[in-house]
């Protein structure tokens, strides 16, 4: 039997969720087979296990039908998006593909979650995400520290607020790469933020 690793599966971000299709379930059974493992996570992806020397191969049969594929482990998760429920253009959808596109996939120190909400609303519930991100109106504001799980369970604290769609991307990519930079081993982004203070992120991110 041949090695086999793990890749993150999940729909596009689109108007009323990460929706998976009838189409896109039977192609990912068809692909990996009946056999296969596959594990749903808390962030919206399946983990499924495909042989090593088919990764490539399957990774491009599942995109052909809408799907997207990432790796798994110390990385960024995809994007966590609300529903759009205000609307594609309102609630700022393109932006969202955008910042997913930048940011999925990045080796971390510790797997790193990043939520994305349209509007105050916060469906998505990005303030319990290591970095959150809230538009508001036609800016964006930015939460950084959220921890949803154990006893230590927390809020994101407000880091940045009123940046424009171009400012977004370029800061949350400097947050990430100082979090690579100064984690202690395989710190979480929560563990990290407490040590830093938010002067010290205004500061790199400014």
């Amino acid at each position: 039997m041949g090695e086999k690793t793990k890749i993150a599966v999940n729909p596009a971000i689109q108007v009323g969720g990460s929706l998976f299709s009838l189409e896109q379930l039977a192609k990912i059974s068809t692909v990996v087979g009946s056999d296969a493992k596959i594990e749903m996570t808390t962030f919206k992806q399946l983990y499924v296990e495909v042989p090593i020397d088919r990764r490539d191969a399957i990774k491009k049969e599942l995109e052909l039908t809408g799907l997207e594929v990432y790796a798994t482990g110390f990385v960024t998760k995809s994007l966590i998006a609300c529903n759009f429920c205000k609307g594609a253009e309102e609630a700022g959808l393109d932006t969202a593909r955008i910042l997913n596109q930048a940011i999925a996939g990045i080796e971390t120190p510790a797997p790193l979650k990043i939520g994305y909400a349209g509007c105050a609303l916060g469906t998505s519930e990005p303030l319990l995400k290591d970095i959150g991100v809230v538009k508001m109106r036609n800016t964006f504001d930015i939460y950084v520290g959220g921890e949803p799980k154990g006893l230590k369970t927390s809020i994101a604290k407000l880091l940045l607020s009123g940046l424009t769609e171009e400012q977004l991307v370029p800061v949350i990519i400097t947050i990430i790469d100082f979090y690579k930079e100064y984690a202690k081993g395989k710190e979480k982004f929560s563990k990290f933020i407490n040590r830093m203070t938010l002067d010290q992120l205004k500061h790199i991110t400014g």
